[in-house]
């Protein structure tokens, strides 16, 4: 059976939804925060992150636009092809998501990885969070500029981790308010059925 690992909080909750739309043959394992880090996932993935898949033949796969491509491929069928115009803005969308923005909380979630002094660890949560304004702006502009509803102007994977990076941004000191559109698309997505599935795998709650 290939199972998909997940954590409460994290960007696992992008393919968990995948799953949920495509509604995948995939089992969700939802991990308590901190088994990331124990021996038993390790084996299974040695970078000690979520998400990953784990295949019945032992393989595993990890990072979010990888599954997220792969889940499109085998069981998305024509709607998720990398050879279609959707497909290709898909795979641009979330090499942003997934690289540029996700890379940009590295100074939110652990300033000590940039910083050693509390000054210095202030200065960098200071550039990060101009940085973050800079991505959420844009992303807000795009998703607008699409009509509103959907990022790439119809439903895509894009879209899930979109739905992550709204809900991180309320541990910020940014606002949502201050990105309609994406406050707006947050809402709308928080009343799809497989995004409602996808949290309760997940122990997760609807932030409203």
């Amino acid at each position: 059976m290939t199972k998909l690992y997940t954590m409460p909080g994290t960007c696992s909750l992008s393919p968990n939804i995948a799953v949920a739309w495509l509604d995948a043959p995939v089992e969700i394992e939802n991990m308590a925060y901190g088994d990331h880090k124990k021996n038993a996932y390790l084996e299974i993935n040695p970078k000690g992150k979520v998400p990953a898949v784990r295949f019945g033949d032992g393989d595993v796969l990890t990072e979010a636009a990888a599954i997220l491509s792969w889940l499109g491929a085998a069981y998305g069928k024509d709607s998720y092809a990398r050879d279609t115009e959707l497909g290709r803005k898909e795979a641009e969308a979330l090499s942003y998501m997934t690289s540029e923005v996700h890379a940009a909380y590295g100074g939110h979630f652990a300033p000590g990885n940039l910083a050693q002094s509390e000054a210095a660890q202030e200065e960098v949560k200071t550039r990060t969070y101009e940085t973050l304004d800079g991505h959420y702006t844009r992303l807000n502009d795009n998703l607008q500029a699409s009509g509103g509803q959907w990022y790439l102007g119809k439903r895509s994977f894009a879209d899930t981790f979109l739905y992550v990076l709204t809900r991180w941004l309320d541990q910020t000191p940014l606002s949502i308010n201050d990105y309609p559109a994406l406050k707006e698309f947050r809402s709308k997505m928080e009343a799809d059925e497989g995004v409602i599935k996808a949290l309760k795998r997940q122990d997760m709650e609807p932030i409203g």
